[in-house]
């Protein structure tokens, strides 16, 4: 993960953090336009997450509810003005993007199905986001409606060639979606953090919740294929995390909303 120091506190920082950020070292660790992530070094290390007001609130809930799982970071504070800010304590290691676990993609892939087939199978009638799918499929609604059809990350669209072709399978495909399992909602590898090869954390939980697992599988697919630069790694994946509980068809329907953004 990267961290780029920074000479002064955040813009806008409540009052209630002021204290911890004072004579500590603070670095931008930023990655997406949507939030920014400070890591504040001292104590064993913070991390101070701001966005647009309401859009950390599941987030918090969700790292709060994985924490108690032991499966994720402290919250320590969350709070709602003008923007949400949302303080958690650092997950102890490297998230799997450093170069130590690059340098070892088959252990790296094995580690990534065992841990997420782990995550599908534990008890989640306690979760506090019952029915993620629901949010999942009207986000994709509201993204084609806006001609959001985002070729970026994507480079050939999964096969779909127009945003209406992939609208097309994802109507005809989205009811076999079932929100029946614990998700991660972003399952890739900047967001899994081991410590020396031992799984340590999952964080940025903020599209967790109860959801279909074809989700976190498309992710950990597309992670594999995006960091380590090639696709070799698919099948052991598969095969790793258990052929059994994955159809294609549904990954085809996930991959038609995630062109969506």
């Amino acid at each position: 993960m990267k961290r780029i120091l920074i000479d002064r506190p955040p813009d806008g920082l409540p009052e209630e953090f002021r204290g911890l950020v004072c004579d500590a070292r603070i670095y931008d660790s930023s990655c997406s336009p949507q939030a920014r992530v400070y890591y504040i070094d001292r104590d064993g290390g913070y991390y101070l997450k701001s966005a647009a007001h309401g859009s950390l609130r599941t987030e918090a809930e969700m790292d709060r509810y994985f924490f108690g799982k032991g499966l994720g970071a402290e919250v320590l504070g969350y709070v709602s003005g003008d923007k949400d800010w949302l303080l958690t304590a650092r997950v102890k290691g490297e998230d799997c993007t450093y170069g130590e676990y690059l340098a070892s993609p088959a252990r790296l892939c094995d580690i990534l199905a065992e841990r997420l087939r782990m995550l599908h199978e534990l008890d989640c009638s306690d979760c506090p986001v019952p029915d993620r799918v629901d949010t999942y499929l009207t986000t994709a609604e509201l993204n084609y409606r806006t001609g959001n059809f985002d070729r970026s990350q994507f480079p050939d669209s999964f096969g779909y060639k127009s945003a209406d072709e992939a609208y097309d399978a994802l109507q005809n495909g989205k009811s076999a979606l079932k929100s029946n399992v614990l998700i991660h909602g972003d399952y890739c590898l900047p967001n899994i953090v081991l410590d020396n090869w031992r799984f340590s954390g999952f964080i940025d939980l903020g599209n967790g919740g109860v959801g279909d697992r074809h989700i976190d599988i498309f992710w950990a697919v597309w992670t594999l294929w995006f960091n380590l630069k090639t696709d070799k790694y698919t099948d052991r994946f598969f095969d790793v995390y258990g052929r059994d509980k994955i159809e294609n068809h549904v990954l085809k329907t996930v991959a038609a909303a995630e062109v969506f953004g």
